[in-house]
């Protein structure tokens, strides 16, 4: 698994970051790959990066909300 993050721009329309995605799918060899129809929530990791059964304090819209698996 890895991540693409940054504090400065929405990482959907960053060219670097898109580079870095298509080579990590062609290194791994991937076959078929599932891109979600939208933010499928915030980027910080329960447990990690706030408590858990927390909500995160950095993104208030998704308290409450389920977070997807």
């Amino acid at each position: 698994m890895e991540k693409w993050l940054s504090e400065a721009s929405d990482v959907r329309d960053d060219a670097t970051v898109t580079t870095q995605i298509l080579e990590f799918v062609h290194r791994h060899d991937a076959k078929s790959v599932v891109i979600g129809p939208g933010i499928l929530g915030c980027p910080h990791e329960e447990g990690i990066d706030y408590p858990l059964g927390q909500a995160c304090p950095k993104c208030p819209y998704w308290a409450g909300r389920p977070r997807p698996i």
